[in-house]
């Protein structure tokens, strides 16, 4: 026990030594969030003020919005910081934080995508029934299970990491803090705690997987019997928005965990982790609204009141 060292603060990674590096990536990342953050307020606001996009399917668009938003404000901004600052310390508390947050805004997005999915299932399988399967109170509802679940999920996650001390160093091979990396730091190997965690949290995500797969099995099903060419495009065109969207959350969270952490961290692991951490954020309101006529025509109408001379 004497070797069990209370640790108050961790170092996080830089992506370089070099000044010209850093400051390059400081512009880089925060022209990512800049346009992450506009991208998603831009949908939140359009979906909030235009009432024909008061619907179902824009309902959780506008939660969508909000996860991406404070997901990538969780370690991006702290990134951009410690590229302008040299200042690459995290305190305890800090790091506590920005796992449970992390995992909370991946959980919820996870449980959003499914119940996005189940909303296009019922709107193209059982259209006659949608407004009662989809009504406001059930769409609060799902919402509200979506926050539960990566709440929960969160506060297992950050429990099973911090329950046992750390005794090999305070360096972390991340540029934010992140389970696997803080794992090789604990004085208990295996920490059977976030083992159990980590299966339970698999299996509900490839439940979750397994329930959009089927989903989409059945609404594919339901579109290549539609008679009407132009209804079946319409149908196809409603759906690849989440379609795309989902793929790219799996994907990216995919190559970011399907290789373990390296004994010697380079900057090709920060860029496997920056690639989940920020392109999901950043590219989904592009997604939705660059062929999503009724968003785009929310926008122009918004920004011609903003802007009359436009």
């Amino acid at each position: 026990m004497a070797n069990k060292t209370f640790i108050t603060n961790f170092l996080l990674m830089s992506f370089s030594d070099v000044w010209e590096l850093q400051i390059l990536h400081a512009v880089l990342f925060s022209l990512i969030y800049l346009v992450a953050l506009i991208g998603n307020l831009l949908i939140i606001l359009v979906t909030s003020m235009d009432q024909r996009l008061q619907t179902p399917m824009y309902f959780f668009l506008r939660h969508l919005s909000f996860i991406d938003f404070c997901y990538v404000s969780v370690t991006v901004p702290r990134s951009i910081l410690i590229s302008l600052t040299q200042k690459n310390s995290i305190s305890l508390p800090e790091c506590i934080t920005q796992i449970y947050c992390i995992v909370l805004f991946a959980c919820a997005e996870l449980a959003l995508l499914t119940m996005m999915s189940y909303d296009r299932y019922a709107a193209i399988c059982r259209p006659l029934h949608y407004e009662i399967l989809m009504s406001r109170e059930t769409c609060m509802q799902m919402a509200a299970a979506s926050w539960v679940n990566g709440s929960l999920s969160g506060i297992m996650h950050t429990a099973s990491t911090f329950s046992e001390p750390f005794c090999k160093g305070n360096e972390l091979g991340q540029f934010f803090c992140e389970i696997p990396h803080l794992l090789k730091l604990s004085c208990s190997q295996p920490n059977f705690a976030e083992i159990g965690t980590t299966i339970t949290t698999t299996v509900l995500g490839l439940g979750c997987f397994s329930y959009i797969v089927i989903s989409y099995i059945y609404i594919f099903s339901t579109v290549s019997k539609m008679p009407s060419i132009e209804g079946r495009s319409k149908a196809f065109f409603t759906c690849l928005p989440h379609l795309i969207v989902t793929s790219v959350f799996f994907t990216t969270a995919f190559i970011a965990h399907v290789k373990p952490p390296s004994d010697t961290p380079s900057v090709l692991d920060l860029l496997v982790s920056a690639f989940y951490v920020v392109v999901p954020p950043t590219l989904n309101p592009a997604i939705y609204s660059l062929r999503n006529k009724d968003i785009k025509a929310a926008l122009t109408k918004m920004l011609k009141q903003e802007f009359p001379c436009l």
